[in-house]
Order: structure tokens, then C-alpha cells, then sequence
């Protein structure tokens, strides 16, 4: 058994490979407001490192999660009262390496945990231990889960009403979220088909089940679907806006469901929204009886642990195709250490990535920080 030790009121401890935790670290910080995230984004070099209170944890991060909001949120378009300079990045994994006394009751030092938490590209970050996902290892493949596999599953849950045979429409399928909801999508036996950008991408999507893979750069979408599914599709995935939207909502099925979880087309315009033809919205809709409803994962943290559980039981069962990817194909290599967070959203924005991009932050547990 673990001695319990209260870090709260501590200025110096050691971690739990007897290795001392430094003073200072590496961390993001949004300094600037702006749709260009490098830009926006300074990497901090001698930021103290935080301290948990009584009820926290001091989680040392080993991967970090990229998400296309991560543009939106350093653009400062999710909440307009918070000002510059602010911690950035939404999830990681890591262990525990400090933890108040409260905290203590159901963490260990030496835990491996995940959480979702604005401040996540940082070497450390201060977590509340009843925000942590206690995890068996130290594993990338669970950092999917966290914000792209629980926005798959709880929206289509909750608005898609999934059910054999209905035809489900997934857009940029091949990427961090879109994995999940083709698999998902697959599990409630309906027929799946998948937008994606290159050959190699369709060859991803046809190992993890999806029926019909539409690359966009060889084929034409909107023909794709008017000949292959003149009845419509009966539920829309849809993260990519503007144009890809518009003809996915003509693609509707009679009673036919649209759910918006994202738009990153987007995410870098200046206004972060490219034009649809909105105007005619009430029409089409009306003429199907068809509906379009946003999903914004922060409205349902209600059923989060749920939704969470029941993914990592998915994944260990080997249900679930966790895709990872570290930037190995990028020009300048695998994504390693924070510097690197500024290259994968690049990648993520040139369309690249095959499942969920994530960043490495190495350490080694014998250095003497």
C-alpha cells in the first residue's frame, strides 16, 4: 500500500519515480485572438508548474488529443467573456504524479488517467479528480475516445435513432470522430457510407465496415448519392460545412435526420462560418419532413461517464477500431513534444490524417528535471 500524501499544501515533492517534479514547464497559452492558430498560440517555456488543491489531481501528460475546435476555442468563439492569455487544449493522458488529500481516497500516485479539460497542452495540468477516467494503462488509443468516440456515440444515440437498414451518411469519415460514427453506425446494422478524401483513406474506411466509400477529390459527391441512393439517406454525420452540408442536406430521405456536430471548412475564416444556401432551409425540410440538430458534446455531460464506459469496454472487447495518428506521413515527422501541437493542426486542416491525430509528449522517468 501507498503512503497517502496531502500535495495541497506542498511547494517541493517528488513524483512517484522518485524523480522531482520541476518548477517550471512547457505549456500552450492562447496570447491572441485569431483564426490562424499560430497566430494565436505561444509556447510558454517556464510556466510554474500548477499545484492540486485538496480534491485534485497533478497529472503528468503523455499524449494530448488535436481537435478541429481547437481553432474555434483559440479563436475565441465558444465563449466571448474569456480573455487572452488562456490555457488551451481539451484532453490527455498521462499519470497521476501528485494529488491532494481528498483526491487521494480514489487515486493513486502512479495512476494512468485520461481527461477532458481546457489546458491539456501543457506538460502538466491540474485535473479534479471527479473530472479523471481512471484507464488500465497509459495508451493513446483511449485519448480517442475522450471527446471524438463519446461525440460519435452520444450523438447518434441521441438524435440519430439508428436502427437496422437505415442508411447513415458519414462525412469526413476517415477522421479522428468520423471513425467512430461509421463503426457505430455499423454495430445498429444499418448501411454505411463515408466521405473521405483520398484511396488510401476508402481502404481505412472499408476495413472498419463502411458499405460505400465516396472519395471526394476522384468522384462527384452529389451524383454518388443521387444514383446510388435515390431514395435519400436517412441520417447525416456531418462535421464538414459549407458546401459538403448543402449536399448532404439534399440528400435527404423522406423523415430524414442531419445532425451538425462541426463545420471545419470553417474554422479558419475570419467569420468561421463558410455561406449554405440557408434560405432555402425551411423548404427543403418541410417537403421531407426532414430536421437538422446540432450536437454540442458539453450540453450532455449528463451521460459522458456512461457513454465513456461503455467505448473503453468496446475497445477492450476488440470492437472498436481506435486509429491513431502521430504525424508519421507528415513532412517533418512524428508529432513529439508541445512544439510539435503547431505542425498536427496543419496537418489536421490539410485533410492528412487517418483516425484521430495526437501528440506524444515524451519524458523520461530517470531525468532528474
Amino acid at each position: 500500500s501507498r503512503p497517502i500524501l496531502d500535495m495541497s499544501y506542498s511547494r517541493h515533492f517528488l513524483d512517484f519515480q522518485g524523480s522531482s517534479i520541476p518548477s517550471s514547464m512547457k505549456k500552450l497559452v492562447v496570447t491572441k485572438l485569431s483564426q490562424n492558430f499560430r497566430e494565436a498560440v505561444t509556447l510558454q517555456q517556464d510556466s510554474p508548474v500548477p499545484l492540486p488543491g485538496d480534491g485534485d489531481l497533478l497529472v503528468r501528460n503523455r499524449f494530448v488529443g488535436i481537435n478541429a475546435s481547437d481553432i474555434n476555442y483559440s479563436a475565441g468563439r465558444y465563449d466571448a467573456s474569456v480573455k487572452p492569455p488562456f490555457d488551451i487544449g481539451f484532453e490527455g493522458v498521462g499519470e497521476v504524479v501528485a494529488l491532494g488529500l481528498s483526491a487521494s481516497a480514489d487515486y493513486t500516485v502512479g495512476q494512468a488517467v485520461a481527461y477532458v479539460k481546457a489546458g491539456s497542452f501543457a506538460e502538466y495540468t491540474v485535473v479534479p479528480a471527479r473530472q479523471a477516467v481512471p484507464l488500465p494503462s497509459v495508451k493513446p488509443e483511449f485519448l480517442t475516445l475522450m471527446v471524438s468516440g463519446a461525440t460519435a456515440y452520444l450523438s447518434l444515440k441521441e438524435l440519430g435513432d439508428l436502427s437496422e437498414g437505415k442508411k447513415v451518411l458519414v462525412t469526413a469519415a476517415a477522421g479522428g470522430t468520423g471513425q467512430f460514427a461509421v463503426q457505430l453506425a455499423k454495430k445498429a446494422k444499418c448501411h454505411v457510407i463515408g466521405t473521405c478524401s483520398s484511396d488510401e483513406k476508402g481502404g481505412f474506411l472499408k476495413s472498419i465496415g463502411c458499405d460505400r466509400t465516396i472519395n471526394y477529390k476522384t468522384e462527384n459527391v452529389e451524383s454518388v448519392l443521387r444514383k446510388d441512393y435515390p431514395e435519400g439517406v436517412d441520417v447525416v454525420y456531418e462535421s464538414v460545412g459549407g458546401k459538403m452540408f448543402d449536399l448532404a442536406l439534399n440528400a435527404l430521405a423522406i423523415k430524414g435526420r442531419l445532425i451538425v456536430i462541426g463545420f471545419i471548412a470553417g474554422y479558419q475564416n475570419p467569420t468561421g462560418l463558410q455561406p449554405i444556401k440557408a434560405e432555402l432551409l425551411p423548404a427543403k425540410l418541410l417537403k421531407k419532413s426532414a430536421s437538422v440538430r446540432g450536437f454540442f458534446l458539453n450540453h450532455y455531460l449528463s451521460d459522458y461517464k456512461m457513454a465513456l464506459q461503455h467505448l473503453l469496454k468496446m475497445y477492450e472487447r476488440g470492437d472498436l477500431v481506435c486509429e491513431v495518428d502521430f504525424g508519421d506521413m507528415s513532412p517533418e515527422g512524428k508529432f513529439t513534444g508541445l512544439e510539435s501541437v503547431f505542425r498536427a493542426v496543419d496537418y489536421m486542416y490539410m485533410g492528412k490524417n487517418i483516425g484521430k491525430i495526437v501528440v506524444e509528449l515524451p519524458h523520461s522517468v530517470s531525468s532528474k528535471l
